[in-house]
């Protein structure tokens, strides 16, 4: 069987940051991780991604989103082009307006820390 595959769509090299600490988590949990940073070349010695459009798959099981709803929203589009199980709208990345169109679009939306959901907890991953 493969690794489950996850998308971080606002990935941070920044070790203090959400986006930093899914990456680590995710990984720690057993998936494929793909972070996706157009600042970025890579994230704890992952490659990194400039968007979705960059990929090497398309095919994810889960996507978990780090960024702030107004930049959520001009990827919404984008994250629905991609064939996912979930998508994650961790805490302060979902607005009204995002969750509705993610709904509208189709999407299996989660709104919850991605993080706890592996049984883990954001603070067991320190900057």
């Amino acid at each position: 069987m493969s690794q489950p595959i996850t998308v971080i769509l606002g990935a941070s090299a920044d070790r203090s940051k959400y986006g930093n600490k899914s990456v680590r988590a995710h990984v720690q949990a057993g998936y494929e991780v793909y972070p996706i940073n157009p600042k970025a070349e890579k994230i704890e010695g992952l490659q990194a991604y400039a968007s979705i459009a960059d990929l090497p798959t398309h095919e994810v099981d889960r996507v978990s989103v780090y960024l702030p709803p107004a930049i959520g929203m001009q990827m919404i589009e984008e994250i629905a082009g991609l064939s996912t199980g979930e998508v994650w709208f961790n805490p302060g990345s979902e607005s009204p307006e995002l969750l509705a169109r993610a709904h509208a679009l189709g999407l299996n939306v989660v709104q919850a820390c991605s993080i706890v959901d592996l049984g883990l907890s954001p603070s067991q991953f320190p900057a």
